[in-house]
Order: structure tokens, then sequence, then C-alpha cells
């Protein structure tokens, strides 16, 4: 098996892509920007004792050089996986678009270096469709790429640091490279501070919209993504390929019914009604969060994961199991109430 460096250890995707990695029995190194703050990574040390692998925890922070050349070594596979996620616009975009870029680099950098054979970089659909118009009948692939002229701040980011690694590896041949490009990654969480894409589970359950605005987008459960992860360094044809790793548009009105079937009878009240797009704008002028959304009202994310399916062997679990899975995760790590007694509910 091989000996595998992932970065950003503590991260939502990271910990599910370490656990599929244990579990395969791959040999796995993994970067904290600390090892002052065990309880950050505790989650971590339990996943290793249950599945009795081999996890190494390193310090290393992308936004500097030091210890990277140390957490490549020897290592035959990278797993890029860290990247800023903030659950609210930055105010300047830069705050998000440099660290992604440099740290990118300064992974492959080091990556190249060491003479690691392959490493694969944690992309995302939103440096292929965003700043595009969302055609009903039009199904973005890997051939497409955001529009930077419109794109908001973080699918920037996303965009020019996958950018960023593919000049690299034209300029570095012997080092091969490969992107995933999850869709709203949405699933169990290890513990309460990862997670950002699940915010929008965790609003509905916590009843903090007063209704449900028309969004759409193209979830995939994070188990699926850590294994396609694993996939992409595994399979040798990999190499020089993204993978868009995503399901069929999901309108957010249809995941509150979901949440609502599973989770009402257990005292947990979730909206259903539709909320206008003149409510939404007036909500996301006090709330970054909600602004996110005003670009995308009455759009639906279409995208394929076809080349995917195909050439990696990949495969989704259903949509329905993924949002339950994690409005349950939500509910027992304590970050939704019930609103039928006010307090912190556990599930039966």
């Amino acid at each position: 098996m091989s000996k595998v460096l992932v970065t950003g250890a503590t991260g939502f995707v990271a910990g599910h892509v370490i656990e599929d990695l244990l579990r395969s029995g791959h040999e796995v190194r993994a970067t904290v920007r600390s090892l002052r703050d065990p309880a950050r990574f505790a989650h971590l040390d339990r996943i290793r004792d249950a599945l009795g692998g081999r996890l190494e925890l390193v310090e290393a922070d992308l936004s500097d050089d030091a210890g990277w050349d140390a957490a490549v070594a020897g290592r035959d596979h990278v797993l890029h996986v860290a990247s800023p996620f903030p659950p609210t616009p930055p105010r300047h975009e830069a705050e998000l678009i440099r660290p992604a870029v440099d740290g990118t680099l300064r992974v492959l950098e080091a990556s190249a270096r060491a003479g690691v054979r392959r490493v694969v970089v944690t992309s995302s659909v939103a440096a292929v469709a965003a700043g595009r118009s969302r055609d009903e009948s039009r199904q973005r692939t890997e051939e497409d790429w955001s529009d930077l002229d419109r794109a908001a701040p973080y699918p920037k980011s996303k965009t020019l640091a996958e950018r960023a690694a593919w000049r690299f590896a034209a300029e570095h041949p012997d080092l091969e490279v490969v992107t995933v490009n999850p869709g709203l990654v949405l699933g169990p969480l290890h513990h309460v501070a990862a997670g950002t894409s699940v915010a929008l589970v965790r609003r509905i359950l916590n009843h903090e919209m007063p209704a449900i605005p028309e969004l759409g987008f193209a979830p995939v459960d994070v188990r699926d993504v850590a294994r396609a992860h694993r996939l992409a360094m595994e399979v040798p044809g990999a190499a020089g390929n993204r993978y868009i790793c995503a399901g069929d548009n999901m309108w957010l009105a249809d995941m509150a019914r979901i949440l609502s079937e599973e989770f009402g009878p257990q005292g947990y009240r979730v909206p259903r009604r539709p909320m206008p797009y003149w409510m939404l704008w007036a909500v996301g002028r006090f709330d970054r969060e909600v602004r996110l959304g005003l670009d995308f009202v009455g759009s639906p994310e279409r995208v394929s994961a076809d080349k995917a399916r195909s050439e990696l062997g990949w495969s989704m679990r259903p949509l329905r199991t993924t949002v339950t899975d994690t409005g349950r995760s939500l509910i027992e790590l304590g970050l939704v109430r019930s609103r039928q007694n006010g307090a912190t509910r556990q599930l039966r």
C-alpha cells in the first residue's frame, strides 16, 4: 500500500479522506497548522484507533514554507485537500485567493522536490461553473471553467488555485496531477468545528430561515468525495485529468422536505414555505452568508459526473441518505436544537 500525505487534516473533507485511506490500508501522514491543541484532532486519533491504521500528524501551514519538505518526505502520493472555505464572503477577495493559490503551489513545489509520484488536488465545481449562466439544458463538464470576471471570491480562489496547479503540472512533467471537483459537500461530521458546507442543513433544522429560497445545488456525500480522492490517487489513467464529483441538481425545497419527513416526527420544525426573492434580498442585507445565494435564485446547478463514473469507477450513495445522515450528525453533535422544547435533543 502507498504512503500518503493529506493536507488540512482537521477539515471536513480531509477527515473522511484520512478515514477512507486508513480503511483501505494506506499509511497516512497528515498536516495540521499546530499540534498544540490536541482537542482539534482528537477525532482523528479515534478514527485511527478504531481502524488500527498508521496515522502520523505533522505541523505545516499553507502560508509558510516551513515544514513542507519534511511533510512530503518519503511519500508516494499527496492529497492536497486544505483550502480556505469561509462561512461568509471575505471583505477582500485576496484574503481567499492568495492562500489558496500560494498554498497549492507550496505543496506542489515540495512534492516535486521530494519525488512524489502523484498529487491529487481538491478543487470544486466552483472552478467549473461559477460566473456562467445556469442554462437548464446545459450540463457543465470538465471542459468548462468558471468566468473569473463574474465569479465571487470563493469560486475565483478555487479556479485560480486549480489553474495554477495545471500550469505547474505542465512545467513539471515528472509529477502527476489530478483534480477532484466536488459539488456541495454534505454528510456526517467527525467533530463540531468541521463542515462549513453543511451550514444549509443546520440552518434549516434550526429554523434559522423563515422560509426556503429557490436555490439549487449539485450535492455529494463527503464519504463519496473521500473515495473519489483515493480512486484519483490509485487509478493509473487518472493522471492529468479533472473529475467532477457531484449529483443531480437538488432544490433546497427538496432538501427541506426530506429533513421534515425524517426529523419532523422527532420534534424538529422544518420551514417548508417558499421564500420570495425580495425576502431573501432583505435578509441578505444583514446576513452575509445568505447574500451568497442571491445570484443563484431560480437557477439549477447542472454538472456531469459521467467522467468520474466511467474512468474512476466512482459512484454516489442516494442523496436522501446523504441529507438524512447530515441532519442526524448535526443533531448528535448538539449543533441543532429541537423546536419542541428549545433545547438540544438527541435522536432516539
